[in-house]
């Protein structure tokens, strides 16, 4: 398998084989899922995100708009190996800073591959 390009979108085959790969490799790794979705979500529930440990990532749960904060707060569940669940939404300061500004709210729930 090819070493992915960073984001962008992929099917949820290719993003699960990541993950699995990367872990082999003897990376960190978390997956991020959405879990949730409110108004005008950029993504539907069951979206997947694939981060390493550097920041490496494959896949999108908000079609780019929070996937920096997405990928930050990964690396600390990689780190910690606590799951987290985080919800974006335009009444979020985050979600305006980071690009979410479609008028919806999303949860994703980020947790470590072991």
């Amino acid at each position: 398998m090819s070493e992915p390009v960073a984001g962008g979108l992929a099917t949820e085959t290719e993003i699960l084989a990541t993950a699995e790969a990367w872990r082999k490799a003897g990376r960190g790794v978390a997956l991020a899922t959405v879990t949730e979705t409110w108004g005008s979500a950029p993504r539907p529930v069951g979206s997947h995100l694939v981060i390493d440990g550097e920041g490496n990532f494959l896949g999108s749960v908000s079609g780019g708009c929070v996937e920096g904060a997405v990928v930050t707060e990964a690396i600390d569940v990689i780190a910690s190996g606590v799951p987290k669940r985080l919800e974006f939404g335009v009444a979020d300061e985050t979600a305006w800073r980071v690009g979410l500004s479609c008028g919806g709210r999303i949860a994703v729930h980020v947790v470590p591959v072991n």
